[in-house]
């Protein structure tokens, strides 16, 4: 599995904890940065990981800023992105299970990396339920093919 990950200031200290958990699931990660806490715009972070899951570069993303709210928004404009944000376990299984997400956001200020690591097991540890689910994301997409 390749998994990009991309986070601002406000989620480098997470990121440095993911990084870890994920090399012990020997998981090849694509690091977008940033690479440090000095002030960075988190649209930019949010993109790049999203482009290469939309594309197909990366099975599946993570994203963080201070909250986690604005690089989920960042993310979730590309074409085909659903990006959760999760501050529990819970969130991030039932993310995973009903709405098949493929790219997580977390924040740095809400949870701590111990937390992060959690989460991010839960998230990639739960397979895809489909069934029911599989209609609602399809009407997910259809949402995004609308021309207004």
């Amino acid at each position: 599995m390749k998994i990009a990950i991309g986070c601002d200031h406000g989620g480098f200290v997470l990121k440095e904890s993911v990084v870890n958990c994920l090399k012990e699931f020997g998981v090849e990660i694509i690091d977008c940065g940033t690479n440090s806490e000095s002030s960075v715009d988190y649209p930019i972070f949010g993109e790049k990981v999203a482009r290469l899951v939309a594309n197909g570069e990366c099975d599946k993303g993570i994203v963080m800023c201070g909250t986690g709210i604005g690089i989920s928004i960042s993310a979730n404009k590309v074409k085909g992105i659903r990006c959760a944000l999760c501050h529990n376990e819970y969130t991030a299984k039932m993310t995973a299970m009903h709405n098949n997400s493929n790219i997580l956001a977390m924040g740095g200020r809400v949870v701590t990396p111990e937390q992060a690591v959690n989460i991010v097991k839960a998230w990639l540890d739960t397979p895809f339920e489909g069934g029911r689910h599989i209609n609602r994301i399809n009407l997910i997409s259809e949402i995004e093919n609308r021309e207004d």
